[in-house]
């Protein structure tokens, strides 16, 4: 590998996406990474979280930097707290996740292939770094939006109450 390729990607230079309640600051994107993987900083606000989704043809993980999220699959749900690593494999379960603490929780999300950076960037809106969005609920023009750019980059979206 040639040293120019090596990067550095400081934090005035990355972008934040609003996805639902959450920030999702995107530190290596498909571009960045050849398509091979992607690095995306979660800042998650109390109850906050994804609905179930599945995704095939990539992997997923999830290393708690701060605080405490629960990881829920059909009948099972796992407490995730800081420094714990949840793996959701190739062609892994419906699966969310949901703070359940009084405070922001902070996750690096690793993804490979890379290809989840780029359903945030199209389905999400940019939002100041270091903010979290207005928790405002979707329109159904707004799910319908999610739903069909959710199906472009290889995952399916549930019903909010999926895995109850």
């Amino acid at each position: 590998m040639s040293e120019s390729k090596v990067k550095i990607t400081n934090k005035q230079s990355v972008e934040t996406i609003a996805i639902g309640a959450s920030a999702y600051n995107i530190l290596l994107n498909s571009q960045q990474s050849e398509g091979q993987l992607a690095i995306i900083e979660m800042l998650v606000p109390p109850n906050g979280g994804p609905i179930p989704h599945e995704h095939k043809g990539f992997q997923e993980c999830f290393y708690v930097l701060e605080g405490e999220v629960e990881m829920q699959t059909k009948g099972n749900r796992i407490l995730a707290k800081q420094g714990d690593l949840v793996h959701i494999p190739l062609d892994g379960p419906v699966h969310c996740f949901k703070n359940i603490t009084s405070s922001n929780a902070r996750l690096l999300c690793i993804v490979a292939p890379a290809g989840l950076d780029s359903f945030f960037e199209e389905a999400g809106r940019k939002i100041p770094s270091g903010t979290l969005p207005d928790p405002v609920p979707p329109t159904p023009e707004q799910i319908a939006f999610a739903n069909q750019t959710a199906e472009k980059y290889g995952q399916k979206l549930y019903p909010k109450d999926y895995l109850d």
